[in-house]
């Protein structure tokens, strides 16, 4: 297999006007060298003039709305690529990101790319925007399919920060968030959208540090098209999985685990390439 770009993925809590953290978590972004990236929770004006700075070789686009958080979008100047706002990912509230989709021209072959920053919370109302919008993400294969001319020909996928935190009832009704993950799954296998979600070399991608009393969590996923392939990276167990995540998720140590944190994020990053 050949690679045919890489994709990078990475909620940045509250991105905004501290210098010395918007600078390292850029060079971290730029270290992993992807072809396309969206970050989540970008809040500030820093941000954009940072990264304009110190990653020349990439266009950007970023969400505009009513919304406090935006999704930023770079994509390097020698990839033929159109970017819209998709609002109706905003699941009809105000304060919600739009989705970004992202089609790229790769070899002749267009490949659609929809990055998400969904809904959090373990209310009703937080899980019940979440489903909607899942919903809507996996629907969208139909409608890619029907412009490429049908047959579940649209090489489509979905990714970012999909909050897959369950549901907290009382008396003994929660919704554990394996399940919520395990319910998108069923509907991502349905003939009519046939796609899957993709292993990770690490299940948990958040952490709030070993202080806290939540534990790591398993929040950022990607969805593809069955027939898509990807680049397989290692687990430590030996196994494969096609998406790497990078970040406090690598560090050994707790102490480690919640420096990176203090000084990047509490989301890793994720990282994986397509190939022919």
């Amino acid at each position: 297999m050949a690679k045919l770009f890489s994709i990078a993925s990475w909620n940045v809590e509250h991105f905004k006007e501290d210098a010395s953290r918007v600078g390292r978590v850029v060079q971290f972004l730029d270290d992993q060298k992807p072809d396309l990236f969206a970050l989540y929770e970008v809040e500030g004006a820093t941000v954009w003039k940072t990264i304009m700075a110190k990653m020349p070789g990439y266009t950007f686009q970023i969400t505009e709305g009513p919304q406090t958080q935006e999704i930023l979008v770079g994509v390097k100047k020698t990839m033929t690529a159109f970017i819209t706002q998709k609002i109706e990912f905003k699941s009809g509230t105000t304060h919600m990101r739009p989705g970004q989709l992202v089609t790229v021209d790769v070899g002749g072959e267009e490949y659609a790319i929809l990055f998400l920053h969904v809904a959090s919370g373990t209310n009703p109302r937080g899980m019940g925007l979440r489903d909607d919008m899942i919903e809507r993400a996996l629907e969208f294969r139909r409608v890619l399919d029907k412009a490429a001319g049908g047959a579940q020909k649209a090489n489509y996928l979905f990714l970012g920060d999909l909050n897959s935190m369950g549901l907290e009832y009382p008396f003994k009704h929660n919704i554990p968030a394996v399940d919520e993950i395990k319910k998108w799954e069923k509907r991502a296998s349905r003939k009519a959208i046939s796609m899957r979600r993709l292993d990770k070399t690490h299940p948990n991608s958040w952490s709030n540090g070993s202080e806290s009393s939540i534990p790591p969590s398993n929040l950022d996923h990607v969805f593809a098209a069955k027939h898509l392939k990807f680049k397989f990276f290692k687990n430590e167990d030996g196994s494969d999985a096609e998406v790497d995540v990078r970040g406090w998720v690598e560090k050994k140590t707790a102490a480690s685990r919640d420096k990176w944190i203090d000084d990047f994020s509490d989301h890793s990053l994720l990282y994986l390439e397509v190939h022919s």
